[in-house]
């Protein structure tokens, strides 16, 4: 670890032109992968989330003291000239730690903990008010969202998904049939997504990003559809693609499938990492609060 941070501090000298400083990194339990896996990057840093803060501006309503008669809400109106007013969120507060390839990353919270901010930051969807994200590879956000499009089929939704990440036409059609299996969206891969439920669209989705190795995997909700087969389908290819060295992050409300899949756990609280470590430890705390 204390390698790993002068490495990060020199990186960051480099980027900035300032003199190195040192960087505040949370310790993780070791990953499963290891020489035994066969890859050479098992075990190496993936994503380093350093002092990270994401701030959200949004228009807020008024607060309970500010509540009153139509009397009262027009004449805090006029006092602002007709402006609303700008609050900001604190979604993310200073998060720091380190994932390698092997890991496979539970993040679990309440609502409004942060999680989902915290992935698409990783996946370089925010950019931070402050703090940095360090990736190696490129980052997946479940795959390919932006790629699925309502009005066309799943057939050409798979086709352009797999284009999305950076597949040629031979691995597209190799990976065809596996996608459409796996999804068990059956006869409906040549109806438009727009007659889809909202259950086979995420298991579209995940099949399509699954289908592709990637160094880092990022995952929000995507198994809370599905039936029972479907879900121990998605745990296998999750550990399959931690096998082969990857790195998954995954947010889910069902933690038995954290507990079953995940080799660590991150439980956020308002915006912080309250814990780290490995699952059994972390989900006993979290379900004593």
């Amino acid at each position: 670890m204390a390698e790993l941070t002068e490495e990060l501090s020199r990186v960051k000298a480099e980027d900035s032109g300032v003199p190195s400083t040192d960087v505040r990194v949370h310790p993780n339990p070791e990953p499963s992968g290891g020489p035994e896996s066969g890859d050479d990057r098992a075990g190496t840093p993936t994503v380093i989330v350093d002092d990270l803060h994401i701030i959200y501006r949004v228009y807020g309503a008024a607060t309970e003291a500010e509540k009153g008669n139509a009397a009262t809400a027009l004449l805090r109106l006029l006092k602002r000239q007709g402006r609303p007013q700008m609050k900001e969120i604190h979604a993310v507060r200073g998060v720091s730690f380190v994932a390698r390839h092997g890991d496979a990353i539970g993040i679990v919270g309440r609502n409004g903990s942060g999680k989902s901010t915290l992935l698409r930051a990783i996946a370089g969807l925010l950019p931070p008010h402050s703090g940095a994200v360090y990736t190696d590879g490129q980052p997946s956000l479940l795959g390919v969202n932006a790629a699925l499009m309502r009005e066309l089929t799943g057939e050409r939704n798979i086709v352009l998904g797999c284009y999305a990440m950076g597949m040629n036409p031979a691995q597209v059609k190799e990976k065809y049939d596996e996608i459409v299996d796996f999804s068990g969206i059956g006869e409906f891969v040549q109806f438009p997504m727009s007659t889809y439920s909202s259950g086979m669209g995420a298991r579209l989705r995940f099949a399509i990003a699954s289908a592709k190795a990637h160094d880092v995997l990022l995952i929000d909700e995507a198994l809370a559809t599905g039936d029972r087969d479907f879900k121990r389908k998605s745990q296998d290819r999750i550990k399959k693609m931690r096998d082969e060295a990857g790195t998954v992050f995954l947010v889910a409300h069902n933690l038995d499938v954290i507990e079953e899949t995940c080799n660590r756990v991150l439980w956020l609280h308002k915006g912080k990492i309250k814990m780290d470590g490995d699952p059994k430890t972390v989900l006993e705390a979290y379900n004593a609060v």
